[in-house]
């Protein structure tokens, strides 16, 4: 009885750890908290250097923007180096600068989510949601 006892708590731990594990592994949803941005709405497109991409990108250029997708890290993957690909899933139009380190633009095409990548040529631009891009607070730091 008392192996009984102690087996139990084991077996409910297991699958209270396994549950979400195989709910993501059969392509269920898993709850995300992305928030999906459609045509129209404004974003702010985040680069590290001002003086490059300012130079690269102008006001009224339309940019690809992609979403970088995770593969399984299989052998053979890792030894390749092809754990990742990045898909298009829409396009922005920049609108303005926007402090030191943005450009505001809207999407023009697509759903697009934070985190994405807007590139043209070199040069590479975090997307962001307009209140997470706040240029006063930058000149507090």
């Amino acid at each position: 009885m008392k192996i009984f006892l102690n087996v139990i708590p084991i077996i409910a731990l297991a699958l209270i750890a396994a549950l979400p594990l195989s709910a993501a592994a059969a392509g269920g949803k898993v709850a995300k908290s992305e928030v999906v941005m459609k045509m129209g709405d404004k974003v702010h497109l985040f680069h590290s250097s001002n003086v490059p991409a300012q130079k690269e990108i102008a006001v009224g250029d339309v940019l690809p923007v992609y979403r970088v997708i995770y593969k399984g890290t299989s052998v053979s993957e890792a030894k390749s180096g092809k754990t990742f690909k990045e898909k298009e899933v829409g396009q922005v139009k920049v609108l303005s600068f926007f402090g030191e380190h943005y450009f505001e633009a809207v999407i023009i095409k697509g759903n697009v989510q934070k985190g994405d990548i807007a590139k043209k040529g070199g040069t590479a631009l975090l997307v962001q949601s307009p209140r997470e891009a706040d240029p006063i607070s930058e000149n507090h730091k």
